[in-house]
């Protein structure tokens, strides 16, 4: 039977000299602290610290790259336990059972890397997984999730995470935060403002939440001028829990400023119901550069993630719900859409904007000249389904020519699977390492200059970057 079993020198270049290169790079980035500016796992998990429960629950049903891989393969998803009204319960050692046996679907994605990253080193198991191993893994990996050193503080410590960042949305009172902080953890784990559900008025949720805005900020939204001032309270109750940065989740990253005449209508229309696609999109743009402005006054970093096409079936979403893997990227342009907001803030003194993208056409076209430029700018690490490695390589070899290493903000993880933090920073400090010994073997960087800016890109610039003004 196979072994599982990780090679010392995974990710690393194949040709020796450089391979030598990175591998002694990597060893001085390898046990650095992480910090996860930018992620999904929820502040109640670990406000509460109870035990994780199933490998199952764990590892496949919350992970989105793992289930949309066996979608496509026909595999219904109440069998992966994303259930519908009506779908039966399937048992989590089955859940199991079924991820195990399309195993080799996962060969050459970034999943299959975490995936075995967790097993081996997370979970101390070493048989491949397949049909016949599938009940000895769920059996060995369900010993170790009741060990109280597999609580989730516990990990905090043992995944060495100096700094966690969870996405929070802007009507949450903040209660797991308080409670982390009663507890002495407000400093390492932060929440992060994410305002999406009340800056989108075309959603279909759109009127409740912004009367549950009203409700917690204690300012009456009926009006687009109490619209903001419940913002602004938001995010002051968010900087007073601890938070550094803001998050945005954009189709589009129009950034065209209305008239505050021109946004009062649109926010009256949408809460009558009567406000068209065109005034949502719009009112989304105008709302970025909003956002901006009150970024450059409280020092929160804004961060945007723009360019995805939310649950692309339609169906699906309104069986299952967001999250499950039907988002789908579409073109994104920057320099253009951009423009206004960088034109009121770009060279603000104590403001800070983070770009991501999904549409890696545009690293040295657009975005690596943008970060190059506007001291405000900070280009974020390859996100979502660009967070593999030959993606990670193109994004360096595309941006750094033009934006530098110090114009790029560090690693983050966005992921909603613990486990995996780890493992996907272990990645990218390899490909850095890979890149960085490939610029000393072509005699463009000493190799102590290399070392220097391997430690920076995976502990010292994340931190600067989402440092508040």
């Amino acid at each position: 039977m196979a072994s599982l079993m990780l090679h010392p020198d995974r990710a690393l270049p194949a040709e020796p000299t450089t391979r030598g290169l990175a591998r002694r790079i990597y060893d001085e980035t390898a046990q650095l602290p992480i910090v996860g500016m930018h992620g999904h796992v929820e502040a109640q998990i670990l406000a509460d610290d109870a035990p994780f429960g199933d490998p199952a629950a764990l590892l496949v049903t919350p992970d989105h790259y793992v289930t949309r891989m066996l979608y496509s393969q026909g595999v219904e998803p109440y069998r992966l336990g994303v259930r519908a009204a009506g779908d039966p319960e399937v048992a989590p050692r089955e859940i199991w059972r079924t991820f195990c046996s399309h195993w080799p679907l996962f060969r050459g994605t970034p999943s299959r890397y975490w995936l075995e990253h967790e097993l081996v080193e997370v979970f101390g198991v070493s048989s491949v997984p397949s049909p016949e191993t599938a009940d000895e893994l769920f059996d060995a990996i369900t010993s170790v999730l009741e060990s109280p050193y597999f609580r989730p503080r516990a990990l905090l410590d043992r995944f060495g995470i100096e700094l966690i960042a969870t996405t929070d949305p802007a009507t949450s009172q903040l209660e797991h935060h308080a409670k982390l902080a009663a507890d002495g953890l407000g400093e390492r784990v932060v929440p992060t403002f994410r305002p999406d559900a009340l800056t989108h008025l075309n959603r279909p949720t759109w009127v409740a939440d912004v009367a549950e805005l009203g409700r917690v900020a204690g300012h009456d939204t009926g009006s687009y001028e109490g619209y903001l001032a419940a913002l602004r309270q938001r995010r002051e109750a968010f900087i007073a829990a601890g938070a550094l940065a803001t998050d945005h989740g954009h189709l589009s990253t129009d950034t065209t400023r209305l008239s505050v005449e021109q946004a009062a209508a649109i926010y009256r229309d949408a809460l009558q119901g009567t406000a068209s696609a065109e005034a949502g999109h719009a009112f989304a743009g105008h709302m970025l550069h909003v956002m901006a402005g009150m970024s450059a006054e409280d020092g929160l970093v804004m961060q945007l993630h723009p360019g995805v096409l939310r649950d692309h079936h339609t169906a699906s979403f309104d069986a299952y719900g967001p999250d499950r893997g039907w988002d789908i990227p579409v073109p994104t342009e920057y320099t253009r859409s951009l423009r206004p907001l960088l034109e009121s803030y770009g060279m603000t003194p104590g403001f800070r904007l983070i770009l991501f993208t999904v549409d890696e056409t545009t690293y040295s076209r657009e975005l690596a000249p943008i970060a190059g430029v506007y001291p405000s700018v900070r280009l974020g690490a390859p996100w979502w389904f660009l967070d593999s490695p030959h993606a990670m390589r193109r994004f360096r070899e595309a941006a750094t020519e033009t934006a530098g290493f110090y114009n790029t903000s560090g690693f983050v993880d966005d992921t909603r699977a613990f486990a995996s933090i780890p493992a996907r920073h272990d990645l990218s400090r390899r490909i850095d390492a890979g890149y960085l010994g490939t610029l000393v073997a072509e005699h463009r960087l000493s190799e102590q200059e290399a070392v220097e800016t391997a430690i920076d890109l995976a502990y010292t610039l994340p931190k600067a970057a989402y440092a508040r003004r």
